[in-house]
């Protein structure tokens, strides 16, 4: 039987092993399986001599069996075989437990003296004896052809594959040798010219190098071929989309002379920055356009988003349109609100009436607000998740503002966008996003960016305090922040737990967290500890303190951040609920504890809260990384530069894609296999120029049938409804 892509998994491999690979790795075609590459490669010619194993890592070897013997077990039930195998080089004892001497007593015949295989395991020593715990073994085949095999595996690299506890390496590449022994053709996303001018492999070529590479000099051109697959199906499916969404109709909705955008303007106490007028310009233009605009504005903290989008609110309300804004948490909603109120002025805010509608509000204060959001009476609309609720109905929904994206998941996104007609869609992000991610995650976006700052802001100093080297700065720390608070200002201190005696680490967005150190335990501060450490504080302890975290009912949380915005609150003890959107002109000071928590871009974010008036910012990074750890790096790049662009280089570096493509995104971008954001930045380029290409000449790719092939294997209907999604 020759195997295709689409061949199912039983009919392959059996019914048996199929549903063990389904179980352990969610596949059932030969399509999935060929696309669970091996991770590493071990190489016969450099595997490690026996006398040389290093304690306490995870080898392979090339050895023969000298000895087997089954016994039972003498203090408990059950048996082992004992096992010794050896190269010229030494010896090393397995051993494999057995529910009784029956199962023993056969895997010591398996293993039988002369055979030889390849052995991998955990080196450790017991008696003064090298031994291997939990060994995996792919044993030569029969006798005759063992000598033959081990000069062939002498030679050829071993693919090492990611594995799970019921189905090993070994076993996997057993199956994945079975399965390319009888794979027939392979369809080839990129045709026959543009490979050659490229200089690709075949698509079965390519598969068939990965997984069984006759020399390690066969690998790369391998890698580098799917890698090319990967980038060019993606970036196809991402114009595609930005296509189908180009085919939809929308409302036109222009500002008209002495409308509710020029009157906004007029009574704007200050000017716009090149950058907002440059993005307020092309979201103006997009609102007129034939098709819904799909926009991502990138934004450092403070660069006048908000601004940007109220304005496209505006000209949107101007033909009775409705805008909706969500954010990610209570608190943040809350302040869209009374920000957008207060720049509105009591002139054009009873105009929109802008409302909001989270769903922790009163019931007769979501009926009310959900009644004006239905007729119509409220044009600007600002809310959480409760915006995405069955029972919310918009009068005419035409355009969907969402910040903080990555904050927020892709299906609720769009069951929001589903409220209207084709309504136009607005991204803010205040994470600056490389060129290359913004590519491969936003490729169906228009992208706009806000680099400089409106004028008049005092800036941010960011210093570390090094603990680990330096423990009496932590004292220093609050003095520091009671210093401020002596001169009228207002201090923000942030950990990364809320109660780190729970049973869990009480961390609040735990996957907007770094983990922590090899061997070191959770958040070391969370505000119900530093609270009570500070009130022993001689100068601290006297001052107005207040927490805030997300597991405070709304209408408290709310209060807490009031009274602080009104000075009422000298240190706000918080966890990450105050990362985005919260603006205290008066708070100069940012303390982050367990600074080495958090990611890159989150310290950039939490960084932003202070320095946005003309009081200047100090931001204190309290951290107890050793010198030179990752961890620590992390945080003296942040410390060294204000720049979000730069800084999400860095973090890209150190983090890799992986953080920042999200695993838990739908659609194509979870499922990359071989490519990296960072090391394939000009292939990706190259392929998106390839699918512009390709798609100018045959946007239904009917002369492109294997390009097709691949993407409607790889990118299901509901990858397309979460790329849609976004």
């Amino acid at each position: 039987m020759v195997f295709s892509l689409d061949t199912s998994l039983p009919d392959a491999i059996g019914p048996a092993a199929a549903k063990k690979v389904e179980r352990a790795f969610g596949m059932t075609t030969v399509g999935e399986m060929l696309a669970h590459y091996p991770r590493r490669y071990a190489d016969p010619a450099e595997l490690t001599p026996i006398r040389d194993l290093p304690v306490g890592e995870t080898v392979t070897i090339v050895a023969e069996v000298l000895s087997s013997s089954a016994r039972t077990m003498r203090n408990r039930t059950g048996a082992m075989t004992d096992v010794i195998i050896g190269d010229e080089h030494g010896r090393v004892s397995l051993t494999f437990f057995a529910k009784n001497l029956a199962q023993a007593q056969w895997r010591a015949n398996e293993m039988r003296p002369g055979r030889r295989g390849v052995f991998s395991g955990k080196v450790g020593m017991y008696n003064d004896t090298t031994q291997f715990a939990h060994p995996q073994v792919e044993l030569f085949d029969d006798e005759e052809s063992a000598q033959a095999r081990a000069d062939d595996r002498a030679h050829r690299p071993i693919p090492i594959y990611p594995a799970t506890s019921a189905v090993s390496s070994q076993q996997f590449r057993e199956l994945a040798e079975k399965v390319l022994s009888q794979l027939g053709e392979v369809p080839d996303p990129l045709p026959e010219e543009i490979r050659v001018r490229e200089g690709l492999l075949g698509a079965r070529t390519g598969l068939i190098q990965l997984h069984r590479p006759q020399t390690l000099n066969e690998v790369d051109p391998a890698v580098r071929t799917l890698r090319m697959h990967e980038a060019l199906v993606l970036q196809t499916a991402l114009l595609q989309q930005r296509a189908a969404v180009r085919a939809l109709s929308a409302t036109e909705r222009p500002a008209s002379a002495g409308g509710l955008l020029e009157r906004f303007d007029a009574a704007m106490p200050y000017t716009l920055t090149p950058d907002q007028q440059t993005v307020g310009d092309q979201i103006a233009a997009d609102l007129t356009g034939a098709w819904p605009m799909n926009r991502l504005v990138q934004g450092e903290v403070g660069s006048g988003k908000t601004l940007v989008a109220l304005r496209a609110m505006l000209q949107v309300a101007e033909s009775g349109g409705q805008a909706a804004l969500i954010a990610p948490t209570e608190v943040l909603a809350s302040q869209h609100l009374r920000s957008i109120t207060r720049m509105l002025g009591p002139d054009l805010a009873p105009l929109v009436m802008p409302t909001l509608l989270t769903g922790q509000m009163s019931a007769p204060e979501r009926r009310k607000a959900a009644l004006r959001v239905a007729s119509g009476q409220s044009l600007i609309v600002v809310g959480t998740h409760a915006l995405l609720g069955e029972k919310t109905t918009f009068a005419d929904l035409g355009l969907v503002v969402v910040d903080e994206q990555h904050r927020f998941g892709v299906e609720q996104r769009e069951a929001l966008r589903a409220r209207g007609s084709s309504p136009h869609a607005l991204v803010l992000t205040a994470t600056p996003i490389p060129r290359t991610v913004a590519m491969t995650v936003f490729g169906d976006l228009d992208t706009s960016v806000i680099r400089t700052m409106p004028a008049g802001r005092a800036g941010i100093e960011t210093f570390v305090a090094p603990l680990a080297e330096r423990p009496d700065w932590f004292r220093r720390v609050w003095d520091r922040a009671a210093e401020e608070v002596a001169l009228g200002r207002q201090v923000f201190a942030v950990c990364a737990a809320i109660d780190t005696t729970k049973k869990s680490s009480g961390e609040e967005d735990a996957t907007a967290l770094m983990p922590s150190e090899e061997g070191a335990t959770g958040p070391h501060w969370g505000v119900v500890q530093l609270d009570a450490v500070l009130a022993t504080h001689p100068t601290v302890g006297a001052l107005r303190r207040a927490v805030l975290h997300g597991k405070m009912p709304a209408d408290q949380k709310d209060s807490v951040m009031q009274a602080f915005a009104r000075g009422e609150i000298d240190v706000l003890i918080a966890t990450t609920v105050i990362e985005v959107g919260v603006d205290v002109p008066n708070a100069s000071t940012m303390i982050v504890l367990d600074a080495d928590r958090f990611g890159v871009s989150q310290l950039h974010q939490l960084r932003g809260r202070v320095g946005r008036g003309e009081v200047p910012g100090l931001c204190l990074l309290v951290t107890e990384a050793e010198e030179g750890s990752l961890a620590r790096e992390r945080v003296e790049a942040v410390a060294s530069t204000l720049d979000g662009f730069a800084l999400a280089e860095v973090d890209l570096e150190l983090r890799g894609e992986g953080d920042v493509l999200g695993s838990t995104q739908s659609g194509v971008r979870s499922s990359l296999k071989l490519l990296r954001v960072v090391k394939d930045s000009k292939l990706i380029a190259r392929a998106r120029e390839l699918a512009e290409d390709i798609l100018v000449t045959d946007p239904q790719l009917t002369s492109h049938e294997g390009l097709r092939e691949v993407i409607e294997r790889r990118v299901s209907e509901d990858d397309r409804a979460a790329l849609a999604k976004n």
